[in-house]
Parts: C-alpha cells; structure tokens; sequence
C-alpha cells in the first residue's frame, strides 16, 4: 500500500524513479524513500541532542516556549497543539520548531514580516549547528523530489527551484511520551500536513498510521534509514488535487517515540495557483504565507474541552 522508493535509481533510472513516484503521490500520497542524501551521521546527531533537549527539566524548555513568539520558534509542551480540528482532545506530544535562520539584524526580523522571526537555540553544545545542517540537508533533499515531482507533471525540471530559495519550511523534533491508559488520548490527532513536502525521520517506534482515500487507517511500516516521505495540502492544491494530501495520526506508544519531521514549505510570496497542464482552476490563488497561516491558527486555537 505504501511503496518504497530507492532514491539512488534516480541515478541510474531517472525516468523509472519518476512513474514510481508519480504513481505514489497520485494513489496514497505517502512512499517510503531509502538512501536519501541526508547523511546518517547527521541524523544520528540529530536524534541524540534533541533527546538532550527533551530531558531537560520543563522549566528549562518553558523558556523557549512556542507560545511566546508569533514566528512559531521554540518548544511546544504537551498540550499546546491540537492537530485534529474536529476533536476536543488536544495532543500528547511535546515539540521544538526551527525555521529558516535569519540573523536578528536581517531586514525582515526588524520589520516583524510572518514567519520572518530568530531562531531560539537552547544552551545545548553543537545544537544550533548540527539542526541548521539537518535542515539545509533535508531543504536540498526536498527540493530534489520536487525537480522530479515537476519532471513528473510534465514541467520543466526547474519549476519549483526559484519558488523555494528562502522557504518557509520548517523542522519539527517531536517527543511522544508512552500510553497512559486515558481516555481518547492521542499522540498526534488525524490531519493532513500543511506545506509542499514532508520528510519525517523515526526512531522505529510504531503508531504512524494513515488512512487513503475510501479506507481505513493503516500502519507505516518501518524500514530502518528510510524516510517518510508525503504530501501537504499546499502542494495538492497547487497540483489542482492530482497529487494527494492523506490524513495521518500517531497512536500513543507503548515506549517513548521520537522523530524529525522537515516541513518543505515555499518562499512566503510564491503564488499558489493551479500549475499548467492540470486542467480548470478547483482553487483561488494564494500566497504560499497566507495559506500557512491559515493553517496554523486552526492549529494553535483554543479548543472547548467542556
């Protein structure tokens, strides 16, 4: 149900690498993606300072609080989101955003613009260094999918490259903590993600499930070094709805679940509208800041849990 892709084909097969993963993004919107460019190293380190991060003590992550910035930077504690819109129950996870890194004196800091904000760093040695290396790794990983994701469209290989060159993506550590037992809990609520593309990095723990399209929900196998690779509803509807965006949720584990997720986002101006070739417009054109932003305060909304 859920493919598996070699990123190495590329290649040797460009054109098998391009149906294979036509056919994924078209079917369930999700495909496992074996020998991807991001070093392990690099992931290894990843793994392991953010688990640094997450043991320390909540006071200490509280003051890179997620909730004190409009830029959505920092640590978000159990609670602070809740992912399926049409549910009270808020998530068990806890989180540490950071974005594309702008120093304080960049023009688009000082002017306040969305999303345009300082990275927050804990004081945690190699921190900063290693997760803006993670992220610049997954920034070109994703941006090579999207040179085939547009070969595949019939488009010019270079479409997308000039519509991510300062993006509005993300990189997510993510910390489930183990099954309580309690009623409706949730590690992650049913949603779609918000963006182009999303690389998600696991521990191997299980409870990532996903529900195509007239099914039921189903797990995401594990394949040790491979990435979860699927589409966000910003690239579906740029896609005029060829490529999908699939609802998923993560089930409360037995043990500890960690992972990474890197949201591939576009540049804040780039115009979201139907791309050439796939038929009448289903949506009205938006700006790639806008629709994010809509997004996220459904995300962060204070919910009725009466």
């Amino acid at each position: 149900m859920i493919p598996v892709l070699d990123w190495t084909e590329v290649r040797n097969d460009r054109p098998a690498f391009t149906a294979k993963l036509g056919q994924a993004v078209r079917e369930t919107g999700f495909f496992l993606l074996s020998n991807a460019d991001v070093p392990a190293d690099l992931r290894s380190d990843v793994l392991r300072l953010a688990d640094q991060f997450f043991d320390q003590p909540r006071a200490e992550k509280a003051k890179l609080s997620i909730l004190d910035t409009p830029h959505f930077r920092g640590w978000g504690k159990p609670g602070d989101e809740s992912l399926d819109e049409t549910r009270p129950e808020v998530d068990t996870k806890e989180t540490f955003n950071i974005g594309y890194d702008l120093a304080p004196d960049d023009p688009r800091v000082l002017a306040n613009e969305p999303f345009r904000g300082v990275n927050r760093w804990p004081e945690i040695a190699g921190f900063s260094a290693t997760m803006l290396a993670y992220y610049d790794a997954c920034q070109a990983q994703a941006s090579a999918l999207l040179s085939i994701m547009a070969d595949d469209l019939g488009l010019h290989v270079d479409h997308f490259s000039d519509l991510f060159t300062e993006p509005l993506s993300a990189m997510r550590l993510l910390h489930y903590p183990p099954a309580t037992g309690a009623e409706n809990e949730i590690g992650a609520g049913a949603h779609t993600d918000y963006g182009a593309i999303t690389l998600l990095m696991t521990d191997g723990e299980p409870g990532l499930q996903v529900r195509p399209r007239g099914g039921d929900w189903i797990d995401v196998p594990h394949v040790p070094g491979a990435y979860v690779v699927n589409i966000g509803d910003c690239l579906m509807r740029w896609t005029n709805d060829i490529y999908v965006s699939t609802p998923h949720r993560v089930l409360p584990p037995k043990r500890q679940r960690r992972s990474v997720a890197f949201f591939c986002e576009a540049n804040p101006d780039a115009l979201v509208a139907a791309l050439p070739g796939t038929g009448p417009a289903k949506y009205p054109p938006i700006r790639a800041a806008d629709y994010l932003a809509s997004r996220l305060a459904a995300t962060y909304a204070p919910k009725d849990t009466e």
